[in-house]
């Protein structure tokens, strides 16, 4: 391009940045999973924008369009699965609607939502990341001829993991309601998914397998390892 070439309306994409000119809407209470797809997106070429709730995204979706939703399936004020359903039922319909869980069922699942594909956690790979987009954008966003595969896994900064272990810590000290503790199973699981900490993702899977058995003794003592492994986290004790 010179100085006598008309500027572009929007960004075209590139072999290196295929996704340049979009705009992803990430729907995601944890900061560890929002920074991996802020990374995903930069690599990608893609702007980004976060709702950490329901409530934020249809807020949002009121005053934007974006080009993409990428809903994650635990959030603070209900099923990322209801607002899947919404855009899939909305006219105009969002271009590409993908869930997004540590789920081993989420592919299944946002399927049945509606979602034209699922991201399963931990996100790390750029190129699973950009053909799980582009395989639903219309061919004028397409990429014609060879694109550049970016194999380099990206490191989301640790300061957000502790972000979200301060966050689940002030959840346990508050009052521990049913509805509380099953979002902070789940909240711990997507999180630990996102980090490969096998070892807090099998103490939050204990805490939600708990809650479905109705076992209020054993629960306190899952609960004392879950926050014991929390302070862990806080405190340097336990790497990611």
């Amino acid at each position: 391009m010179d100085d006598r070439t008309p500027p572009q309306p929007y960004g075209l994409p590139t072999a290196t940045r295929p996704l340049l000119g979009l705009t992803i809407l990430i729907v995601e209470d944890s900061r560890f999973a929002s920074e991996a797809m802020r990374l995903l997106c930069m690599r990608s070429g893609a702007r980004l924008r976060r709702a950490d709730c329901l409530a934020s995204a249809r807020r949002h979706l009121q005053v934007y369009r974006p080009s993409a939703v990428i809903v994650d399936f635990g959030l603070p004020d209900g099923s990322g699965l209801d607002l899947i359903a919404e855009l899939n039922e909305a006219q105009p319909r969002v271009g590409v609607i993908l869930g997004m869980s540590g789920d081993d069922r989420a592919p299944h699942l946002a399927a049945q939502a509606g979602a034209d594909g699922c991201l399963v956690k931990p996100l790390d790979s750029v190129m699973q990341f950009q053909q799980a987009i582009i395989a639903h954008l219309p061919q004028e966003r397409q990429i014609v001829g060879p694109r550049h595969v970016d194999e380099d896994p990206i490191r989301p900064d640790p300061a957000a993991y502790h972000e979200d272990m301060t966050h689940a810590a002030d959840l346990l000290e508050d009052d521990k309601d049913g509805q509380v503790l099953d979002y902070v199973a789940q909240f711990l699981g997507g999180v630990a998914a996102s980090a490969r900490d096998t070892q807090l993702a099998d103490a939050a899977d204990a805490l939600a397998q708990t809650r479905k058995r109705g076992a209020p003794g054993d629960e306190l003592a899952v609960l004392a390892h879950l926050n014991a492994m929390v302070r862990d986290r806080l405190q340097g004790r336990a790497a990611i």
